[in-house]
């Protein structure tokens, strides 16, 4: 399936939200190495500006993290392209993202046609994430809990996406992926971060590579309102 995006003009079609900027914001992806059409369709349809607070507006279309409150970010486009074409390699149909933050990685994996259950342990964000879903018809599963936790109820999961870092991959998540699904998360401690990733492959074996240094915040336990 394809998530069919209903975008306000008034909203997208002038000054730094247009579609130009997008455009120029998936060049620059593509001239950095990703080259999956459908990632890349994903980042250009999906208004990034909506995931920010208007007063960042301005700096949407920059491949670059920026603030979303509560200590958070909204990942740089690379990061949430590099991750999305990473599980997408292997054909998934169900994701389960771990910190749903602003809402962002969560929307561009709906574009790409995934069924997406999104875990969240800040319950101010994912408030203003589902609103941001609603408000795009897009049909995302959300929870508000503790993410280390995953969630079990739905799995296993042909794919997992971590969006936040944590000193090793954590074996919760690890059980709820599928036989031939792929895990992708940021791995280490401040200033020394690597996004890996992990196959469990038909014969039961997990295999595990490393695709990129990366920064993100702490994979934190325990939930907040």
């Amino acid at each position: 399936m394809t998530a069919r995006l209903r975008l306000q003009p008034e909203a997208v079609g002038i000054g730094m939200t247009s579609q130009r900027v997008r455009d120029r914001l998936v060049e620059r992806l593509r001239e950095a190495g990703i080259v999956d059409e459908a990632t890349l369709n994903a980042i250009r349809v999906v208004p990034r500006h909506l995931f920010i607070d208007e007063a960042l507006a301005s700096r949407a279309y920059e491949d670059t993290a920026l603030p979303i409150g509560h200590g958070q970010t909204i990942s740089q486009p690379w990061v949430v392209a590099r991750m999305t074409e990473a599980i997408l390699q292997v054909a998934p149909k169900t994701v389960l993202e771990v910190g749903t933050g602003s809402g962002y990685q969560a929307a561009v994996l709906a574009a790409v046609g995934l069924e997406v259950f999104t875990v969240e342990r800040i319950g101010d964000l994912l408030r203003q994430a589902r609103k941001r879903f609603r408000s795009l018809a897009m049909n995302i599963r959300t929870k508000h809990d503790d993410g280390r936790a995953g969630w079990p109820e739905h799995g296993p999961y042909d794919a997992i996406v971590v969006t936040a870092a944590a000193p090793a991959l954590v074996d919760v998540l690890i059980d709820q992926l599928a036989v031939g699904g792929r895990l992708v998360a940021p791995v280490g401690g401040p200033g020394a971060q690597s996004l890996v990733q992990l196959d469990r492959l038909p014969d039961g074996s997990i295999t595990q590579s490393v695709l990129a240094p990366v920064t993100f915040v702490p994979l934190l336990s325990g939930m907040l309102d």
